[in-house]
């Protein structure tokens, strides 16, 4: 399962190999933020507490965008960071601003 933290909307749903963080966000109408969906605003930026082991590895974009203490800490942009293994996720939208 995959748990989503929007700003005010929380949800537990199956995750789907091959969707980003924020493909599956939208799909269960949590309100997550995002303005690209190329890794450039940020905006999708989310922290995951648990399941990295079952997303890809940090894309191109996000190792420009985010600094190397951010990565460190779980975070990740969420139009990148895409399931690539079922298993127990749980990520919180976690914007800038």
């Amino acid at each position: 399962m995959i748990s989503l933290k929007g700003r005010r909307v929380q949800k537990t749903v199956e995750p789907v190999t091959g969707f980003s963080i924020l493909d599956m966000a939208l799909k269960h109408d949590v309100d997550w933020g995002f303005s690209c969906t190329r890794g450039t605003c940020c905006r999708c930026r989310c922290q995951v507490a648990e399941g990295m082991e079952h997303l890809s590895a940090p894309s191109d974009a996000e190792l420009d965008a985010l600094e190397p203490e951010e990565l460190e800490e779980g975070f990740r942009l969420g139009c990148q960071a895409k399931i690539k293994t079922v298993g127990s996720v749980t990520v919180t939208n976690k914007p800038y601003f």
